[in-house]
């Protein structure tokens, strides 16, 4: 029998905290080495109850806690809000044409970035990471920590807690030549690409998408831009920087150093 001490113990003592319920994921533009790579890095994280891929029709996605989202045959303005998520990536990188269930998923395109933002918020998303890709050596300075358009503009006013604007350098896809003249100008072209500095230079989508899967838990309220030259220093071989730290190293310390989040 529990003597009145310990009863009166056990009243006053406080209640263990349960833990927060974890946010649910939705991908759209799961497609590409970059897609195919965050999809599988957020979706194996564990930090999701769920994970939600766009698909234009139904696929098996072979992946543990993760479905298929049919995105509706009709303007994004007209989409009802038949998802809950808190959390949404948006990638651009079109599907790989020889991988048949690529082809079946939903890849927007950049100019729907406003209205798939929206929709996103309809469905109560409150943290968004947006992978931008740009060609590389292209980005002028005042671009790569800031805000480059009008859409991106509206996406960070459209009440998101949390906006993450990845700047993902992409290698320019220059036509084919035709005749001697247009292919020596090629090639005399194609030597400027190795005075693009390295800081510059595309990294590789799996290490993208292990600074995204750093970032999220600990980003901060407001807007925020990856630039070039953290996404290359982040990812560093070996998942080590240059001085030996890790990627959730690098990119913590960018977020607890950065300057005031970017205003809409």
């Amino acid at each position: 029998m529990n003597s009145p001490s310990r009863v009166l113990q056990g009243a006053l003592r406080s209640p263990a905290m349960a833990a927060p319920p974890k946010p649910g994921l939705l991908v759209a533009g799961a497609t590409g080495v970059m897609g195919a790579e965050v999809l599988r890095r957020l979706a194996g994280s564990g930090r999701f109850r769920h994970t939600g891929v766009m698909a234009r029709e139904p696929i098996t996605t072979g992946l543990s806690g993760v479905s298929i989202l049919l995105a509706a045959d009709k303007p994004l303005e007209d989409w009802l809000a038949n998802a809950s998520a808190q959390v949404a990536v948006v990638m651009f990188e079109p599907p790989r044409l020889y991988y048949d269930r690529e082809r079946a998923l939903w890849t927007p395109v950049p100019d729907q970035l406003p209205a798939l933002a929206r929709w996103f918020r309809r469905c109560g998303v409150q943290t968004l990471v947006v992978v931008m890709p740009h060609i590389q050596g292209r980005l002028p300075e005042a671009l790569r920590r800031g805000l480059a358009t009008l859409d991106e503009h509206d996406v960070a006013a459209a009440g998101f807690e949390r906006v993450l604007f990845v700047r993902s350098a992409q290698k320019g896809q220059a036509p084919k030549p035709a005749g001697l003249l247009s292919k020596t100008a090629a090639w005399m072209l194609s030597t400027l690409s190795y005075m693009v500095p390295a800081t510059e230079q595309p990294v590789r989508p799996s290490k993208i998408a292990e600074c995204i899967d750093a970032a999220l838990p600990v980003l901060p309220k407001g807007t925020h831009v990856a630039s070039p030259e953290l996404l290359w220093q982040a990812a560093q071989s070996g998942g080590k920087s240059l001085h030996g730290q890790s990627i959730h190293s690098v990119v913590e310390a960018w977020l607890n150093n950065r300057p005031d989040p970017v205003r809409p």
